[in-house]
């Protein structure tokens, strides 16, 4: 059933209202959707922090923001690898340290697609460490300051976890066997997904002060496109965003903009475009496959999450 919530429209930033005083933490933020949800965050006043790899392109993406807001733009950046624990604990121990406040912590960043099988300096298959594990442990260590002000955590997560093997492969979660790029990325957004739904069980269960979404930006024509996987896969994902079929990444933005700001939504769904193949289209509600909140599945990652990273949460 077609999601009717916002209109025949959907959702657009159109419904914001001023976002003076409030902090959003992105990760990924320099390019893509990221640095769109961005841009439309400090339209409205937010202040914003970007937690990315990239010194160089960081700076480059602050200093184009300050460029169309003016100086005076509250845009700011901290370096963090998500395939390095060490270094996301570290950059999690600066963000505490510097920010005061967190009105919504924007998962946003991802790698994808990696076309030889790698791992992380922790050992990770590189699409899980990055994508899921990495972002475990930064929501872990800054779920408490996000609670403080009753804060968000949105999960950006991929159209793509419906399009691999649809399960988490325990016994070699690390792909030492037949691996492939499409189903290792895959299983690194359900994964993340499924964490997101099991923290909202968490929470709940605790009485706690946090509220968790998961979305997806569609088939939007970003950076993840252009530069994922190998010679013949960018090539034919730059061809398609030629197409109907690919929104641009401002588009792909709204999601998670929404995500982070509107009130009202349900937590046990999936956000994104609504229209064709929901990958393009008026962004609303869409449709959740049941295996992503199998609720027996979800613990065990979980508890297999914080076995392989070393870190507990307290909740």
């Amino acid at each position: 059933m077609k999601d009717t919530q916002f209109g025949p429209k959907g959702w657009t930033p159109d419904r914001l209202g001023s976002q003076a005083g409030k902090t959003f933490l992105f990760t990924g933020a320099n390019a893509g959707a990221g640095f769109q949800a961005a841009r439309i965050l400090l339209s409205k006043g937010g202040k914003v922090v970007m937690l990315n790899r990239s010194a160089e392109r960081s700076a480059a993406a602050v200093t184009a923001l300050k460029r169309e807001f003016g100086a005076q733009a509250e845009v700011g950046y901290l370096r963090m690898d998500l395939a390095e624990l060490a270094s996301v604990r570290a950059a999690a121990a600066e963000v505490l340290r510097t920010v005061p406040r967190i009105d919504a912590l924007i998962c946003n960043a991802a790698i994808a697609q990696v076309p030889v099988r790698k791992l992380t300096v922790d050992g990770f298959e590189s699409q899980l460490g990055t994508n899921h594990y990495g972002h475990f442990v930064l929501c872990g260590l800054l779920h408490e300051r996000i609670a403080e002000t009753g804060g968000r955590i949105v999960v950006v997560a991929s159209l793509g976890y419906k399009m691999g093997l649809r399960r988490i492969r325990f016994d070699d979660m690390n792909w030492e066997r037949d691996y492939a790029a499409n189903p290792a990325y895959s299983q690194s957004k359900l994964a993340q997904m499924m964490f997101a739904y099991e923290l909202q069980d968490r929470v709940r269960a605790a009485n706690g002060n946090v509220e968790v979404y998961v979305c997806h930006p569609g088939a939007s024509a970003t950076s993840l496109i252009s530069t994922s996987g190998g010679l013949l896969r960018r090539a034919s994902g730059w061809l398609m965003t030629k197409t109907p079929m690919v929104q641009t990444a401002g588009q792909g933005a709204f999601p998670e903009v929404m995500c982070a700001t509107e009130p009202g939504l349900e937590q046990r769904a999936l956000y994104g475009p609504t229209g064709r193949m929901e990958f393009v289209g008026p962004v609303g509600r869409g449709t959740l496959e049941p295996f992503a909140r199998d609720k027996a599945v979800m613990e065990r990652l979980w508890e297999r999450s914080e076995q392989e990273t070393g870190f507990k949460w307290g909740i």
